[in-house]
């Protein structure tokens, strides 16, 4: 992806319903990928991932992930090389929030492990609790994380049918990762997910 020093907004290009692997194949061949080659990721790979995460689906707003009360408190940022963006569902974008280089720091506060660092792409799932408890009170914390489950799975089946690797990290400090992507108070880290081709 090439963007100029300028530009805050990528328009992401339409995501395919179709694909050459199987459910079955892609669940057959998953498992974990720590060690990525250098490539970055192309602009419909990324399209395709973030959509499988939180792309809409119906016309009502509707998402490829299920959420509780329809709700969807789940929020992606997703560090690459160009710098920090956040995905925006309703109209399948990327905003730029700093142009930063921050694999670095992001994996010094998930006690240094090489995938993050190294990865093209680290995609992080937040939440905001807030969203689902208003309804729901304290089993919305729950709900919540039952729907980060069906968001992560979502992206690393979706890794697989596009040839890439992918893996889930829940070891990290979460102040630490808040600090380094300057996430909003109430936006809560639970997952990163380091995403490339596998190094051969």
């Amino acid at each position: 992806m090439t963007m100029t020093s300028g530009e805050r907004v990528i328009e992401l290009p339409e995501p395919a319903l179709k694909g050459v692997v199987s459910f079955e194949e892609a669940l057959a061949a998953r498992r974990s990928v720590r060690d990525f080659a250098d490539d970055r990721l192309t602009e419909k790979e990324l399209s395709q991932l973030l959509w499988s995460a939180q792309g809409i689906t119906r016309s009502w707003g509707g998402r490829t992930a299920p959420s509780a009360g329809a709700l969807y408190p789940i929020e992606l940022h997703i560090v690459l090389p160009e710098g920090l963006f956040r995905y925006v569902s309703r109209g399948h974008k990327l905003v730029r929030i700093s142009d930063q280089n921050l694999f670095r720091s992001l994996a010094g506060a998930a006690l240094g492990q090489e995938c993050v660092q190294h990865a093209p792409a680290v995609i992080v799932i937040t939440a905001l609790y807030e969203r689902t408890e208003r309804k729901y009170g304290r089993r919305g914390e729950r709900y919540v994380k039952m729907e980060v489950g069906h968001v992560a799975e979502n992206i690393l089946i979706q890794a697989i049918s596009l040839g890439l690797g992918a893996v889930p990290i829940g070891a990290f400090y979460d102040d630490k990762v808040s600090r380094v992507l300057n996430l909003p108070e109430d936006h809560k880290p639970l997952y990163l997910i380091p995403v490339g081709r596998e190094r051969k």
